[in-house]
């Protein structure tokens, strides 16, 4: 093994302890090479987190990660988010669709993104313009990426034989059952 994966390896355990989570999938990318690895974990900097609030880059991506259906990648993202700091009420309100618990940030990334997800474009448009007003083409671009690298990793996940469904996910020490994907839309 050379030096360079070894590192990698050790990242990659370090990750799994730091946040409890199985990371073998990130494994079978370095199998396949170092530069397969290191090209999927850039895929997370191409969003600018500071373009658009940071609820609404949370909200965005979770969608997508919901969208997905895996149950391990939408944990991770709370263990995250809460760890940086978001309020435990608002991820609870992502998770179960309760708009009126949200902020109007939020809110607007919610929509968009279950419109996006939807492929409703009528639905879509207006949400849109008002991402564009609010916090500009930057900002409608980091929500929009925001929603394709949640996505990104359950459609990775499941073809390597990693994905799970989601069932239900911890917040803040509260289950949070889960609407199975063909129930959501």
């Amino acid at each position: 093994m050379t030096e360079e994966i070894e590192r990698m390896e050790r990242q990659i355990g370090g990750f799994e302890k730091a946040w409890n989570y199985n990371a073998a999938y990130m494994r079978d990318l370095l199998a396949a090479g170092p530069e397969v690895l290191r090209k999927f974990q850039g895929m997370m900097s191409i969003v600018d987190v500071h373009a658009a609030p940071k609820e609404a880059i949370f909200v965005a991506q979770t969608m997508g990660v919901l969208d997905g259906d895996c149950e391990p990648c939408v944990q991770l993202g709370i263990d995250m988010a809460l760890a940086g700091g978001l309020d435990p009420t608002l991820v609870r309100a992502v998770l179960t669709g309760n708009e009126a618990s949200m902020s109007e940030d939020a809110r607007l990334a919610f929509r968009f993104a279950r419109a996006s997800l939807a492929r409703d474009v009528a639905g879509l448009e207006p949400h849109r313009r008002e991402i564009l007003t609010r916090w500009g083409q930057k900002g409608l671009t980091a929500v929009a990426l925001s929603i394709t690298v949640g996505r990104m990793y359950p459609t990775l996940k499941y073809p390597l034989g990693y994905g799970h469904p989601c069932v239900s996910v911890t917040v803040a020490g509260e289950v949070v059952p889960l609407r199975p994907r063909a129930a959501a839309a």
